[in-house]
């Protein structure tokens, strides 16, 4: 999250759908109050004494960290890395700002709202989260329509894609950005299908000015739409981040978010140029993507995976990923957030913790059953903490 100073509104941009407007729904118990983790990270970040997180106590929490970021000023967010051990945090954010900025911090903006030009009262209508996801989305795309001189989408599909879609693109690489984000498993299916021009053009010239149009329909353009900022981006030299995992909220489809869905994707030879990679390593559907590690495009990290589960739970995920192709594998963290007892900071910091800790669970078992050597498990490690990314993303 960017730097704020007392008296401005507080950081809304860290993400295109933020998730604390959502129906109640059953949190994980890693990320309950009082959850496993959190007490260390407020000793280890901010000085805390308490031996618990009692209500009496925890009110020093707020006031620790309240003094460390005005000591830090805008380095406070790169003072967070140091505390974490983590040299590049890939930032998803809508805008970059005051303190998450280069060389620590590379931007991962959004390219969701892209997908959704027409009118989306009926997909919002599916249920209350979806309510609030879409009218984000609209206002998000209206920024872009805007920075492209626009009031509203253009009269032709050609007109949208080449005067809005791929400047937008155009505009987030030249601004620094390393990859694009879907959060789309929020919002539909990842069965981005290959549809025709044809067919996709007639569903925006039909519909752009005539009301929602049937969900069947608006698929086509979105699957349209997807495969042409995925092409672009592999123009551009950016990846393709795509959420592939069970989400927050009771209203989340976790069959949508199934890696398998994207099979097509990565298999379109018009998209080998361009790299996907599958953020929080597809739980539940870990063994499925295990096996789409073999597509040459295909990337997964194990963010979140590294908050919400223990390090040995994690651990057995790891170990297949490492004996099918390591190469592929990246640490992530998932910070984000979460509430006032777990922060961005507090959630990065239990995660890149725990995402290590698997990863020598991991390593430690291959080299005891003789799988690997030590030098082998060591460069295994410098791969998926550090070499993979660095390699992927050109730093």
């Amino acid at each position: 999250m960017r730097v704020v100073s007392p008296g401005e509104p507080p950081d809304r941009e860290f993400d295109a759908l933020p998730v604390d407007n959502m129906e109640p729904s059953s949190d994980p118990v890693y990320l309950r109050p009082g959850a496993p983790g959190i007490l260390e990270a407020c000793r280890s970040l901010f000085g805390y004494s308490y031996p618990d997180l009692r209500p009496e106590n925890a009110r020093e929490h707020p006031s620790l960290k309240r003094r460390v970021m005005e000591r830090e000023g805008d380095g406070y967010p790169a003072w967070v890395l140091d505390r974490m051990g983590v040299e590049v945090m890939l930032a998803d954010r809508v805008r970059m700002g005051r303190g998450v900025g280069a060389p620590r911090f590379r931007w991962v903006p959004y390219a969701d709202a892209l997908l959704f030009p027409l009118d989306n009262t009926q997909l919002a209508a599916r249920n209350s989260d979806r309510k609030a996801f879409f009218a984000d989305e609209d206002i998000l795309l209206r920024s872009y329509l805007k920075d492209a001189g626009l009031s509203g989408p253009p009269a032709t599909l050609d007109e949208y894609l080449t005067h809005v879609v791929t400047p937008t693109l155009e505009r987030h690489k030249q601004g620094g950005a390393v990859a694009e984000k879907f959060e789309a498993a929020y919002l539909r299916s990842l069965e981005f299908d290959k549809v025709d021009r044809a067919a996709a053009t007639k569903v925006y010239a039909q519909y752009r000015a005539k009301g929602a149009p049937p969900e069947a329909l608006y698929k086509l353009l979105q699957d349209y739409v997807f495969r042409h900022i995925a092409a672009e981006c592999g123009r551009l030299g950016m990846a393709v981040h795509i959420h592939t995992m069970a989400g927050a909220g009771s209203c989340f489809e976790v069959r949508g978010a199934d890696p398998l869905l994207l099979e097509s994707v990565l298999n379109d030879p018009a998209l080998r140029k361009t790299n996907f990679v599958m953020l929080h390593g597809g739980w539940p559907f870990t063994r499925e993507i295990t096996a789409l590690l073999e597509k040459p495009n295909a990337y997964l990290d194990y963010s979140a995976q590294s908050l919400l589960l223990p390090p040995a739970t994690l651990a057995v995920t790891l170990r297949e990923w490492l004996e099918w192709v390591p190469e592929k594998v990246m640490f992530a963290t998932d910070a984000y957030p979460y509430s006032d007892e777990m922060g961005w900071e507090e959630s990065g910091w239990i995660a890149s913790q725990r995402a290590r800790q698997a990863l020598a669970i991991a390593l430690g078992g291959m080299l005891r059953d003789g799988e690997i050597s030590r030098s082998r498990a060591l460069e295994l490690a410098n791969l998926v903490l550090r070499g993979n990314a660095r390699k992927l993303y050109g730093l």
